[in-house]
């Protein structure tokens, strides 16, 4: 199948269209300076970050009910707020800091590259993110979707098969006519799985410490770009 027989395409957020390790840094360092914790943000980040897999794992194996991602972030935070050693937080405090994934800033990219490709193609996210934290965060970061579409819609998160193929019916679609574009193999392999296209855009600075960052395409994926840009000027965008 040729791009033309491609309908929408859509999109990891979390490092694909948002640098959320550099943003989520940034804030919990603010909330520390507050209250004089020092600590390793950028560590801080990937701390709060492997809760959110965790606690996605949890769910779609049945050990947990479903629970959208601001709760698995919440129960996150409350573990690091006392392993950080911060003092006690007020709800309110403790609502806005996990809200801290709702203020998210775009790779370089992001916004340009999404409106070329949004004129040839229907551009939505696919995301675990719950559908408040997307919104918001498109909002923040100026990220000009089509729709905003998420795993919560399917009760399911990525990669189970029905995450993909859930998008691609509320999108009234053909799994094949939707392609997903991420900076992650596993989540491009479960794309693939499910029926769906699959384009890698190379994020490099995603994976902070990783000695096995995504930087190269499997054999099958359909594309393979550098960014934004470059996979609108492979796809013929304006």
């Amino acid at each position: 199948m040729s791009a033309k027989d491609i309908q929408a395409l859509v999109f990891d957020v979390f490092g694909t269209v948002v640098d959320w390790r550099t943003s989520i840094s940034r804030q919990a360092k603010e909330v520390g300076s507050k209250y004089g914790v020092k600590a390793d943000w950028d560590q801080f980040a990937d701390d709060w970050r492997a809760g959110y897999h965790s606690g996605m794992i949890k769910v779609n194996t049945g050990e947990d009910k479903w629970k959208i991602v601001d709760e698995i972030h919440r129960d996150r935070l409350e573990l690091l707020i006392k392993k950080y050693g911060f003092p006690a937080l007020g709800e309110d405090e403790i609502v806005s800091f996990n809200k801290s994934w709702h203020r998210l800033k775009g790779w370089p990219d992001s916004t340009e590259g999404l409106t070329r490709l949004k004129s040839k193609f229907i551009i939505a996210s696919l995301s675990n993110g719950n559908i408040a934290l997307l919104t918001n965060m498109a909002k923040f970061a100026n990220l000009p979707w089509d729709a905003v579409l998420s795993a919560e819609l399917a009760g399911k998160y990525k990669t189970h098969p029905w995450a993909y193929q859930r998008t691609a019916q509320l999108l009234g679609l053909n799994p094949e006519q939707v392609m997903l574009v991420a900076a992650h193999n596993g989540d491009l392999r479960g794309a693939i799985n499910a029926g769906l296209r699959s384009a890698l855009v190379t994020r490099p600075n995603e994976f902070g410490n990783s000695k096995n960052p995504d930087l190269e395409p499997e054999p099958d994926f359909d594309y393979f770009a550098k960014d934004f840009h470059d996979l609108a000027d492979q796809l013929g965008c304006n």
